[in-house]
Order: structure tokens, then sequence, then C-alpha cells
């Protein structure tokens, strides 16, 4: 194994960098010694057929030894926990999802009940418990009103109508979906934004006043609210009015249909 060869391994072990090791890339050459340290101590000590060592199937993982044993994604960690907590607390037999993180929020749902996606995008997985219907949430003209029992909606109602995800551009998108949600819905409501001081980061996303998002769902009644504040916190005991001043926190509503208390 000629040194040129580990030199390139290193290389593409660094290229092209994951933008979370940016910061991480003075610590990279060390432990590229340190890895070939390793591999000749593995080998000099091996004594199975079974696993061989081997120059052309070696892969340098030079960031892992020094990142902690784990990280909470900004937001979804806490939004996926606490919304799916609500969900189960009820235990719909059908759940309904607008653009929800599949491999986070949906998939802590579909443990306990069955989920229907609805995205502007498409899917090709088949996952048991899972049904996908695409389409676009501004306009669900082919759902009846008040004919679900359970919906959705978590960091994704903030994109719509700005073109990120190939939705036509739509200033009113997030009006219009809400309402659209807002219409279906029978009973509960889970939803969440960004939230803090109002503003549009184009073409990523809008950052609402929560205030914004409860005058939207007019025909509703809030049963609970959290966020998560700017340091990634989850709040339980706070109010709206509180999370105004938020650069880009996080509001976790969970909405009942008046007219379904009322029917």
């Amino acid at each position: 194994m000629s040194f040129f060869k580990l030199l390139l391994r290193y290389i593409i072990s660094i290229l092209p960098i994951d933008p979370s090791k940016i910061l991480q890339l003075h610590v990279a050459p060390l432990n590229f010694i340190i890895f070939i340290r390793n591999y000749f101590r593995y080998n000099s000590v091996n004594n199975s057929d079974k696993f061989n060592i081997k120059f052309i199937n070696s892969s340098p993982n030079l960031f892992d030894r020094n990142d902690d044993l784990g990280k909470i994604p900004k937001h979804y960690f806490h939004q996926d926990l606490w919304m799916a907590q609500k969900i189960f607390e009820v235990k719909p037999s059908i759940h309904y999802d607008i653009g929800s993180r599949l491999d986070g929020f949906i998939a802590n749902c579909l443990v306990f009940t069955k989920v229907i996606m609805l995205d502007i995008r498409g899917i090709n997985f088949d996952i048991n418990n899972l049904s996908f219907v695409q389409t676009n949430a501004t306009d669900m003209s082919n759902i009846l009103d008040n004919s679900i029992d359970s919906i959705s909606s978590l960091h994704a109602v903030e994109h719509f109508g700005l073109g990120r995800y190939g939705d036509p551009i739509d200033p009113n998108g997030y009006i219009k979906a809400i309402k659209e949600i807002q219409r279906v819905a029978k009973e509960d409501i889970y939803f969440a934004v960004p939230i803090g001081v109002e503003k549009l980061i184009f073409d990523s996303h809008r950052i609402f006043d929560p205030k914004t998002i409860i005058d939207l769902f007019d025909e509703c009644q809030l049963l609970s609210f959290a966020a998560i504040d700017d340091n990634n916190k989850l709040n339980e005991s706070i109010s709206p009015e509180e999370c105004t001043n938020y650069k880009y926190g996080c509001g976790l509503f969970h909405f009942r249909k008046i007219l379904a208390t009322n029917s």
C-alpha cells in the first residue's frame, strides 16, 4: 500500500464534506493518522479469515470520534415527539398528514396507527401502515368537509407558495393550506410552523407570529400549545404571546374543530 493511495483515500474521505463538519476540519489530519495506526494494528492482531482487512474496502471516518453521542435536530426532535404523543393519547384509527417528516414524526405515528400522507412531492417507498396521495394541499377539493378525524402538518405550511418544492408561486399559499386543513378536519388538528418575529426568508420559509396562526384557524379552539425556543429548548408551559420575539422558534399547536364539538 503506497503513501499516495492512503493520501487519496484521505482526500476522498473529506470531499465532498458535510457542511456540519466544516468546523471540525482541523481534526481530520490527526484522525487520519489514527486511522492508519488502527489499520495496521487491526491487521496485526486479526486471526479471523472472515473479516480480513483490505485496503480496497477501507473508508476512513475522520470525524465520528469527535462527535457527541447524538444530536437533536433543530425543532424536529422535540416537535415530532410532542405531536406523536398527542396523537397517541387519542389513537385515531387513521391519521392524515400534510408534508411532515417521513423519517421522524410519520415513523413515530406508524407504530400505533395507519397514516395517509398528502404531499406535492412523490414517494417511492412501500411501508406498512402508510398510504400516500400526491396532491397540492392548498386545494383538497376532492376531500369532503368535516371528514377527517385527525390531521397534522408539521414544519411544512411555511414553505407553501414559495416554489421551493416545485409548488406554484402563491403568496397566499399558507393561508389556502390552513383554510383547507380546517375545512376537511372534523376534530383534531396538529400543526407546527416556525414562530417569532414575522418575516419571509425567500425561497426557504416564513416565520409567523403565533397569533397569526391562531387567527387563521378561526373555526377551531386551541387545546394546547408548546414552543421550541431559539436555543432549541421545548417549553410546554408558555403562552403564544411570550414567543413573539423569537428569531426562529417553532410553535406546536393542537386545535379542535369547534363545529365538531357542537354537532
